[in-house]
């Protein structure tokens, strides 16, 4: 896989930093919500496991499956939920944990959905933020790293279902994802 990557914009030691930092300022945040932790499924499921365990606070997690890329580089500009909550969220503070914003549309229609749940709070907390590619007003409140606007894929992140077991995060070579 590694042949693959045009250069590693973050090392695993950056996520490390980022992952520690975001954990602290979360234990201060969330020390007395008991929060139900949202993880994103499949991208952000590696940083929320290392999230999670740097957060010193009572916490519940669930997981969401959503889809606006499918097998693509850019997003299809819809939000599709393929596995909802098993939590009822109703009057709890809700912490959505996401891999990366990029479009924004995932953050919106997610912000969206959980205050018709009647959350009493809906933050996000984004390993990666990459506001060049913004296409709505959406921001995560919690961010780890501001990325360029490049193909980036590992710890999470993917390319048609592949290399999200790298331990950093790198630009994919163009030449791999174009047709």
């Amino acid at each position: 896989m590694d042949k693959d990557i045009e250069k590693i914009l973050f090392t695993n030691e950056d996520i490390k930093t980022a992952v520690q930092k975001l954990g602290k300022k979360l234990t201060e945040d969330y020390h007395d919500k008991n929060p139900v932790v949202v993880g994103i499924l499949r991208g952000a499921a590696p940083f929320m496991i290392d999230l999670i365990q740097a957060m010193d606070c009572y916490m519940e997690i669930d997981f969401m499956a959503v889809s606006s890329y499918g097998d693509d580089t850019k997003s299809s500009g819809s939000v599709k939920i393929i596995k909802d909550l098993d939590t009822d969220v109703a009057d709890r503070h809700v912490l959505i944990v996401e891999d990366i914003i990029d479009s924004g549309r995932t953050a919106q229609a997610l912000r969206e959905l959980f205050a018709a749940k009647n959350a009493a709070s809906v933050k996000i907390c984004s390993l990666l933020d990459k506001p060049a590619r913004r296409e709505v007003d959406a921001k995560a409140d919690y961010v780890g790293i501001d990325t360029p606007n490049e193909f980036v894929v590992g710890y999470g992140l993917d390319f048609r279902q592949q290399y999200r077991n790298l331990p950093y995060i790198g630009v994919l070579k163009p030449e791999v994802y174009q047709d």
